[in-house]
């Protein structure tokens, strides 16, 4: 990796231009040894093939799951870190995450403390995680901090699971449905044009329509994916704009159906989160604002603000979901209240976690149940309009004999 940079010493002297290093915590050892200070730094691009192929892959939150649990119970063991990690490492099957490992296993050889070393993998550890680790490190229970972090990233990953595995087997019927409509389009349809051709019967408007399908399908199928490709990428887009993440947040909110389980969700995570970052010594402002970066719908974020603004004018955290109760139940806003005035917030925020993610696996399944007949009514519907707009004609001709 190359990098522009910009260096000083304590004297003043000033020191800058483009280096080669591993990372920018290299760039940054290598000059705190000619007794600099990083300043500031910029990856130049032009990376090379190799280096961008070795970036390729993810770390699964399964793998997080483990690094946290793993190290918290060899550094409960008496492990230094250090050598916790280096076991790690030779544990380690993902190569990517064995890498970024490794790379912390030698910044906490330098001196540095965990927390700092995981800091500079952001899309690898969250700033929860980072935020856990070093209120640990400052508490002197590292161990506990990390073994809170794991429960935490557990429930969260149990949690999307139960969602996506709801979402499953309506998504696979949908996709089905696309791929049968296609092929009926493409060769069905036009087989059966030309008999009404011969025919020379008068064709009504949903006839008309299908065949207009067909017409665009057969003739310009690749302009036709090209396009459908260009729509997704733009409604991609559209939704990673601020309108659009408002657009969204809002539209889900008012869906029948899917509003009860969105308002779950974000209870449950929200209670976890706060009750884990609480819990383990962060501050209440920082558990607010990490927790804003963990939620994803944007009125829930808003809240999440509020309650942050309410907390430095000295007001109490659970104010601000007192008055959105629209968004969360008001037994929220009440045991937190409760949690404020006893000193037990975060146990407060643990049971309504596990309240509310009860209540998802729960809604989870409702959804499953309800989606299968409303598929169901779809396909049949979709499936009928077909078949008429095809036996239509037919019974037109047989009606002119």
């Amino acid at each position: 990796m190359k990098f522009n940079y910009y260096a000083k010493k304590i004297t003043g002297e000033e020191k800058k231009g483009v280096i080669e290093a591993k990372d920018r915590f290299d760039l940054a050892h290598a000059l705190r040894k000619k007794g600099y200070s990083l300043v500031s730094l910029k990856e130049i691009g032009g990376v090379n093939f190799l280096s961008r192929f070795s970036s390729i892959g993810s770390v699964s939150v399964s793998d997080k799951m483990m690094f946290t649990k793993n190290l918290s119970v060899m550094i409960k063991a008496g492990l230094s870190i250090s050598r916790a990690l280096d076991i790690l490492v030779k544990q380690t099957k993902n190569k990517k995450f064995m890498r970024v490992i490794s790379r912390l296993m030698e910044k906490t050889r330098e001196g540095d403390p965990l927390s700092l070393a995981m800091k500079g993998y952001p899309k690898v550890f969250s700033k929860l995680l980072v935020s856990m680790v070093k209120v640990g490190e400052e508490t002197g229970k590292l161990s506990e901090s990390l073994e809170v972090a794991g429960f935490q990233l557990e429930r969260d990953h149990l949690l999307m699971k139960r969602i996506k595995g709801a979402m499953m087997y309506p998504s696979i019927i949908i996709i089905a449905m696309l791929l049968i409509g296609v092929f009926m389009f493409i060769y069905v349809v036009p087989t059966l044009v030309s008999t009404f051709s011969e025919l020379n019967v008068e064709l009504p408007l949903s006839t008309k329509i299908i065949i207009a399908i067909s017409n665009i399908l057969s003739n310009h199928f690749l302009a036709a994916i090209l396009v459908f490709a260009v729509a997704i990428l733009l409604a991609i887009w559209a939704t990673g704009t601020e309108k659009g993440k408002g657009f969204l947040s809002a539209a889900f909110l008012r869906l029948p159906l899917v509003s009860p389980i969105v308002k779950k969700i974000n209870s449950a995570r929200t209670s976890r989160t706060l009750a884990s970052l609480i819990g383990s010594g962060v501050n209440v402002l920082d558990a607010l604002s990490i927790t804003r970066d963990v939620l994803q719908n944007h009125r829930y974020k808003k809240v999440l603000e509020t309650a942050g603004r309410n907390v430095q004018k000295g007001a109490p955290m659970s104010d601000a979901f007192k008055e959105a109760e629209d968004l969360y139940p008001a037994l929220i806003g009440e045991m937190m209240s409760v949690g404020e005035e006893t000193g037990k917030t975060s146990q407060m925020l643990d049971q309504l976690a596990a309240f509310y993610e009860a209540e998802v696996a729960d809604a989870t399944k409702d959804l499953t149940t309800i989606i299968e007949p409303i598929l169901m009514l779809f396909i049949g519907a979709a499936v009928g309009f077909f078949a008429l707009s095809m036996i239509r004609p037919m019974y037109s001709m047989l009606n002119g004999i």
